[in-house]
């Protein structure tokens, strides 16, 4: 690993958050300047230069600018994405197998997790995050030149596997490159760049999708990538590169991981096309689905996250709880708005903007020094403000319920998951070894994609078997006409979605290790 250059020693540093607040902080450098920082200066001394050594100070500032232009362009495409799904479903014929446009993704993505955190851990994060973008945007195009659902579907997947290779990745990254004090900072930051797409994705998508076609919504991302490898590529190679301990020798790939990713990908992928095939032949990729899954979950994830241990376990365990209800509740809100209260596409992707602003409030209150005391606590309020915004999403299937109401639900919800996804990253980081920072990044990812699939996967086998797939002939009539089209199949999804982020409550309580009786925090 190549070493980032030594700072010029100074008796200030300055810590500049992402808000642009400054605490200035005495450290010594060198002894040298330690024994200068204790003797006064002389009276008409010039005050030392302040050399920022934040998120955004000299140290961190193009790889900073450049990884969180990267997330920004992920969070654009997550938005504009989701607006356009809608239309791109019902003119592909595939509105019966809408979920999977989502869980592709996601299936596809947790093999890829696994590999990126071996590759970040034995070669360091710059050839994942390359070859992952890379993946990503030839997904997207795939998927933007799709005249099939299923040439769709796949592209979906493709750009998963480039989704899950850039998110490991780019956690390694932070664990390597950031000292920890700046981690909560950079991951606010992450958070923070998700306001502007949240409200300018689903303006410009939805306008792309009525005025001109759904298609260049995907095709026009990729474009966008070379800004942010030309910037943050060079300041990975410098500061993160290479294995994390470069003097011991380099470890193989783990032939027995890849295999469990594999076995992962191919069991979650089986039980999302048994519930979205309700018929007794379905049982049969259901139960080999299951024989392939959970082996590989206990294989892949710390020792006792199935029952909540506390520490690592939990913290990975509650990732997967809070984010997939919530993406599971999520994926069903533009189509429910379009196709229950006659929404364009563009207002139903502005009905979610709020959340983005929210969610990045959300993520600053964690990063405060003053927090870190009652993180667990602070998670525990996220998660039931999750639940409640959940809950309370299928109140517009009512039509004398505003529709702005669901805004409003729903950037309370965005609010609690700022809270708690950067904290089980902050979480994360903090428990485990620089060289186990790429295995313990994937397999919180991996409860984060599974627990996306598997819900996703409850949520529309309940919206299938309700008759969700009938919505797509009322897509074009009027809100009063298209209310009464199986609201039932849209509160199917909802309200389990609600118990479960309720659950994760509990989970919230079990993040810290128990401080023996007479020790030292």
């Amino acid at each position: 690993m190549t070493p980032a250059p030594a700072p010029e020693p100074r008796d200030v540093d300055v810590d500049v958050d992402v808000a642009g607040a400054a605490a200035p902080a005495v450290t010594a450098t060198n002894p040298s300047v330690a024994s200068q920082a204790a003797q006064p200066a002389p009276p008409d001394a010039p005050e030392p230069e302040a050399e920022p050594t934040g998120v955004l100070g000299r140290t961190h500032r193009a790889l900073s600018i450049g990884i969180i232009t990267v997330v920004l362009l992920v969070a654009f495409e997550a938005t504009a994405v989701g607006t356009a799904m809608p239309v791109a479903a019902r003119q592909l014929n595939g509105i019966e197998v809408y979920a999977f446009a989502f869980s592709s993704y996601f299936t596809t993505s947790l093999f890829a997790m696994v590999l990126s955190g071996q590759w970040a851990d034995r070669q360091g994060p710059l050839r994942p995050l390359a070859t992952g973008i890379a993946a990503f945007g030839v997904g997207l195009l795939l998927s933007g030149t799709a005249n099939a659902m299923w040439l769709f579907i796949l592209g979906r997947a493709v750009q998963g596997l480039g989704g899950g290779l850039v998110i490991v990745a780019l956690y390694v990254v932070i664990g390597r490159a950031y000292p920890e004090r700046l981690r909560p900072k950079i991951l606010a930051a992450f958070a923070a760049s998700w306001v502007i797409p949240s409200i300018v994705g689903p303006l410009v998508s939805g306008t792309i999708t009525e005025h001109l076609s759904w298609r260049w919504v995907f095709i026009g991302i990729p474009a966008l990538v070379v800004f942010p490898l030309a910037l943050a590529l060079p300041a990975i190679r410098r500061m993160a590169s290479g294995p994390a301990d470069p003097s011991a020798p380099l470890p193989a790939f783990d032939a027995r991981r890849i295999r469990l990713a594999l076995g992962i990908s191919l069991g979650a992928g089986l039980l999302q096309y048994a519930a979205q095939d309700l018929a007794w032949l379905s049982v049969l990729p259901a139960v080999a689905g299951a024989a392939l899954l959970v082996p590989a979950v206990l294989g892949l994830l710390p020792r006792g996250t199935y029952r909540a241990a506390r520490g690592l376990p939990s913290v990975v365990l509650l990732r997967g709880v809070a984010a997939g209800s919530f993406v599971a509740a999520e994926s069903f809100i533009p189509l429910m708005l379009v196709t229950q209260r006659g929404l364009s596409p563009t207002m139903a992707g502005l009905s979610l903007a709020a959340g983005g602003l929210t969610w990045a409030l959300g993520s600053f209150l964690q990063s405060r020094p003053q927090m870190e005391p009652h993180r667990e606590r602070l998670v525990a309020l996220g998660m039931v403000l999750v639940a409640v915004a959940i809950a309370a999403a299928p109140a517009v299937l009512i039509d004398s319920v505003p529709v702005w109401s669901l805004a409003v639900a729903w950037g309370v919800g965005c609010f609690g998951m700022g809270m708690v996804i950067a904290s089980t990253s902050v979480l994360l980081l903090k428990l485990s070894a620089p060289e186990e920072a790429g295995t313990n990044s994937a397999a919180l990812q991996i409860s984060d994609g599974l627990s996306n699939i598997m819900l996703l996967a409850i949520g529309g086998a309940a919206f299938a078997a309700l008759g969700g797939g009938s919505v797509a002939h009322h897509a074009s009539t009027s809100a009063a006409e298209s209310a009464g089209s199986h609201p039932g199949a849209f509160a199917a999804v909802f309200l389990p979605m609600a118990l479960v982020a309720l659950a994760g409550a509990w989970v919230a309580t079990r993040l810290r290790t128990r401080t023996p009786e007479g020790a030292g925090a």
